[in-house]
């Protein structure tokens, strides 16, 4: 697969073009969802400073609107969508945080949302989906093209693709969590050295790369996967978009995709650092942390950020962290077990 080439938007500062998207797009952005999306809090915990040995500053978007950063991204694409074509709909492809985030977004503003979603997505995710008023459809992910079912369903009814992450405006939505954290941090009298994000296709930590890099330059951006899914991090490192064998296989649903989507990835590819990568049982081990210790509920796979800190994957020690726990949309078995 090659990099798509994308021009940049005509405000556009040279430094920070990300191609496709800019600066002024998050703040935009920022402008646009500023009352519908909640403002996270930045938060410490002596417990986490302890053992990471630094300052880490938690964004925790699992007490997001739809219990991820999802909806920042969605909300923002949505309401560029022409209102002539709003009244077709809009379908998505998603495993569940994105579904529920354009799920959320398109009650709001009154659109209908048709969600394609893998048959063993999480339980809690499929009904929450539903229960904000869109019709789901589920297919086999190991047989099933959810790409090809999700632009049928556009074809048959003239509905908008919101893409969960190779979209510019998605990914500007979602740069809003670098924006707001960076300037809390700022808030708190700290320059921020290190960031990290759990990263699936990009959309969030590309989204966050560009803000960081406009408004504190010198912090080092690092992306975080699950073992066996860490198409970014080997990309980043060939200098092309590669692939990932195998398409299930992780407790960290919220972070499989097949590949990285140009358009992250033509930012990412300037401005990340060193990515991490993290197992099933080190994710489980910071969803337990995260309860025990920071009194927050988040899933196997917005934890992998706090997993990479917990275990040490990058040399943080002394250094001022930001981390974004990315979502809590976690079923109860899943809790039950990282707590066993």
């Amino acid at each position: 697969m090659t990099e798509t080439v994308v021009q940049p938007s005509e405000n556009a500062k040279p430094d920070y073009s990300g191609k496709a998207v800019t600066y002024s797009d998050v703040a935009n952005a920022a402008d646009r969802i500023d009352g519908y999306a909640v403002r996270t809090p930045l938060l410490r915990h002596p417990a986490l400073d302890e053992r990471a040995g630094a300052t880490v500053l938690i964004k925790p978007e699992n007490l997001q609107r739809s219990g991820s950063f999802k909806f920042r991204g969605a909300f923002n694409c949505l309401n560029l969508i022409p209102e002539e074509a709003r009244s077709k709909g809009v379908v998505a492809c998603s495993s569940g945080n994105h579904a529920q985030g354009v799920a959320a977004s398109a009650r709001i503003l009154g659109v209908d949302a048709t969600i394609v979603m893998p048959a063993d997505a999480p339980r809690i995710k499929l009904e929450r989906t539903r229960a904000f008023g869109a019709t789901v459809v589920t297919y086999d992910r190991e047989k099933e093209d959810r790409d090809r079912i999700a632009a049928n369903l556009c074809a048959e009814t003239g509905a908008t693709f919101v893409h969960p992450f190779n979209d510019p405006a998605v990914i500007a939505g979602q740069g809003t969590v670098g924006l707001e954290l960076a300037l809390q941090a700022a808030e708190l009298g700290l320059q921020l050295d290190d960031v990290l994000a759990c990263t699936g296709g990009g959309g969030l930590s590309s989204g966050i790369a560009l803000a960081l890099a406009f408004k504190t330059p010198s912090t080092r951006f690092h992306t975080v996967e699950p073992e066996h899914f860490d198409d970014y991090k080997r990309s980043l490192e060939a200098g092309a978009l590669l692939s990932n064998e195998l398409k299930s296989g992780s407790i960290c649903d919220a972070l499989l995709s097949e590949t990285p989507g140009e358009i992250g990835f033509s930012i990412l590819r300037q401005l990340a650092a060193e990515g991490a990568t993290i197992t099933d049982e080190e994710a489980l081990d910071a969803v337990a942390f995260a309860f025990r210790e920071l009194k927050l509920v988040v899933e196997p796979g917005g934890a992998a950020a706090l997993a990479a800190v917990l275990t040490g994957k990058l040399s943080l020690k002394g250094k001022t962290v930001g981390l974004v726990l990315t979502g809590g949309n976690i079923d109860p078995d899943m809790l039950m077990r990282a707590l066993a």
